[in-house]
C-alpha cells in the first residue's frame, strides 16, 4: 500500500485529509516543517501533501529541500494552502511542487490529482 504524508499544523485539516484519502493509502502525519523532513527520510512516502504556513519551517522551504535532495527529489509534493495569491503559487512552483491547491479545496479534485501523480 502506498504511503502519503499529510503535513499541516492544524489537526482538523489533517483529520479532513485523513477522511478524504485514508481508506486508499497508508497515512503518515506531521505537524511542522522539521518533523516533515525527519518523517520523509524515515518513512519514504510515495507522496506528500504539504501546508505552507507552519512553524519551524514553511512549506515552501520544506518543498525546496526535498526537491534538492537526490533521495527525495522524485516524491510528488502537493502544496495545500490558504495562500491564494498568484505570487504564492509562483513561489510554490519555483520550490518544485507538483501541484498547488488552495483551501478550501475539492476533496474529489485532490483525490484525482493524487491518483494521477502516483501513476506517473
Amino acid at each position: 500500500m502506498k504511503k502519503i504524508l499529510l503535513v499541516d499544523d492544524d489537526p482538523k485539516i489533517r483529520a479532513l485529509l485523513q477522511a478524504t484519502i485514508g481508506g486508499r493509502y497508508k497515512i503518515i502525519e506531521a505537524g511542522d516543517g522539521r518533523e516533515t523532513i525527519e518523517k520523509v527520510k524515515k518513512e519514504k512516502p510515495s507522496l506528500i501533501i504539504l501546508d505552507v504556513l507552519m512553524p519551524n519551517m514553511d512549506g515552501f522551504e520544506v518543498c525546496r529541500r526535498l526537491k534538492n535532495d537526490p533521495e527525495t527529489i522524485r516524491i510528488p509534493v502537493i502544496l495545500l494552502t490558504a495562500k491564494k495569491d498568484p505570487e504564492d503559487r509562483r513561489r510554490g512552483i519555483e520550490a518544485g511542487c507538483d501541484e498547488y491547491f488552495t483551501k478550501p479545496f475539492s476533496p474529489r479534485a485532490l483525490l484525482k490529482r493524487i491518483e494521477e501523480l502516483l501513476e506517473e
